[in-house]
C-alpha cells in the first residue's frame, strides 16, 4: 500500500556534499542569480528534495520553467523513492549543469511526485548592473 510523502523541503543551492555519516551539506542557499548579459548560462544549480511521512515507492522529476509557467528550461530524469516506512526519509539531489536563460526573469523550479505537481516556487533571473553581484536585490529592494 502506497502513502504519499509530505514534501519536507526544497531548496536551491550552489553546491552540496555528503559527509561519511550520510548527513548533507548545502553550500549557497539560493533564490536568484544573475548576469550582465542575456542570453546567460548558469554553471551549475541543485536543487535538494526531502521526503517525509509516507510509505511506498514513487517518482520524483525535478524541472525548471519558463517565466511562462510552461515552457521547460530544464527537465531531470525520473528517480525512484522508496520509503518503507512511514518513519523514513527520503533526500534527493538534483544537478543541471550550463542552465540556459534567454532573458531576465522569474522562472520556476517544480517538483513532482508522479506526475503529480507538489511544489513550484520562484527562482528569479535578474539583470546585473556592473557593481551588483548575483542574487543581490535590486536598488531599493529588501533583502530576501
Amino acid at each position: 500500500m502506497n502513502v504519499t510523502p509530505d514534501l519536507q523541503s526544497s531548496l536551491t543551492c550552489d553546491d552540496v556534499r555528503q559527509e561519511r555519516n550520510g548527513k548533507f551539506i548545502l553550500i549557497g542557499l539560493f533564490d536568484a542569480i544573475g548576469s550582465p548579459r542575456f542570453p546567460m548560462r548558469h554553471p551549475r544549480l541543485f536543487v535538494v528534495t526531502r521526503w517525509c511521512s509516507g510509505e511506498g515507492r514513487f517518482e520524483q522529476t525535478t524541472r525548471i520553467v519558463g517565466p511562462d509557467q510552461v515552457t521547460p528550461i530544464a527537465t531531470s530524469r525520473p528517480v525512484a523513492l522508496n520509503l518503507p516506512s512511514p518513519e523514513a526519509f527520503a533526500t534527493h539531489v538534483d544537478l543541471f549543469v550550463n542552465l540556459g536563460f534567454a532573458a531576465p526573469g522569474v522562472h520556476w523550479v517544480e517538483i513532482l511526485l508522479d506526475g503529480d505537481l507538489r511544489i513550484r516556487y520562484p527562482l528569479r533571473v535578474n539583470e546585473l548592473r556592473a557593481k551588483e553581484k548575483p542574487g543581490a536585490p535590486p536598488d531599493g529592494a529588501a533583502g530576501a
